[in-house]
């Protein structure tokens, strides 16, 4: 730390620096442009046409993660003063933003991103009771068994309630193939009642974590803000 000053490219890579600056001005401007389009597209159907909203949130993921790889490279790792504030809102951004991608992805949304309602959810369920009457021709003792399989009380243990239907549909003495295609339909029902057990959850977690993610952000802002507005005001009386 104390010998970086007689570096003969100090004054390239330090903060005030051609690479350096440069490197602040970069990522700052990918986290604004990131923020910005999303924010456009989500809630004023910027370019709603051309933008999906699942690939735009993954461009704004991409851009906001890069963006503060630059900006820490951009402070030679030092940060005091008030920029320490605006680096560790950068840091909670950052972090709760991998929480908050973990939530969305646990509610199911169309191919343009939409959220769906819990209706909705409900409605994509198969009717496995009628497909194995008419389909593999089982009886209703054997139906109701296989189905029992897709309900909350067997979502818990996945592995064991797998290894119990692979048991039943051996025992009801079907072929090989039908079994498959059986075990691969109950294994999406239960992919599908899971999903709808937690959508609410999901949904109210969501919600408290926007109070924990906008705030740390808009402080990261305005605290850019500033350091940008201190930063160019120094430049210039030292110019003069």
């Amino acid at each position: 730390m104390e010998e970086r000053f007689y570096h003969p490219q100090y004054d390239w890579f330090k903060p005030s620096g051609v690479f350096g600056l440069g490197l602040g001005i970069i990522g700052t401007l990918m986290i604004l442009f990131g923020v910005s389009i999303y924010i456009a597209r989500k809630r004023y159907n910027f370019m709603s046409k051309y933008l999906r909203l699942k690939y735009l949130l993954e461009f704004h993921i991409f851009l906001c993660t890069l963006g503060p790889i630059l900006i820490v490279f951009h402070t030679t790792f030092k940060y005091g003063g008030i920029v320490s504030v605006a680096f560790w809102s950068m840091v909670a951004v950052v972090l709760s933003g991998v929480v908050g991608r973990f939530i969305y992805i646990q509610i199911p949304r169309t191919i343009e991103g939409r959220e769906l309602s819990l209706s909705e959810v409900q409605g994509m369920k198969t009717d496995l009771s009628f497909i194995f009457r008419e389909k593999y021709k089982l009886d209703e003792n054997a139906i109701n068994v296989l189905v029992s399989f897709t309900s909350e009380d067997n979502l818990s243990d996945e592995k064991k309630s797998i290894r119990q239907l692979r048991k039943e549909l051996q025992r009801i003495n079907i072929g090989k193939q039908e079994r498959r295609s059986i075990l691969k339909m109950v294994k999406s029902e239960r992919s599908l009642s899971g999903r709808i057990s937690r959508l609410e959850k999901m949904q109210k977690l969501l919600k408290y974590w926007h109070v924990a993610h906008l705030p740390f952000a808009l402080i990261m802002l305005i605290i850019v803000i500033i350091h940008v507005g201190v930063s160019l005001t120094f430049a210039l009386n030292l110019s003069f």
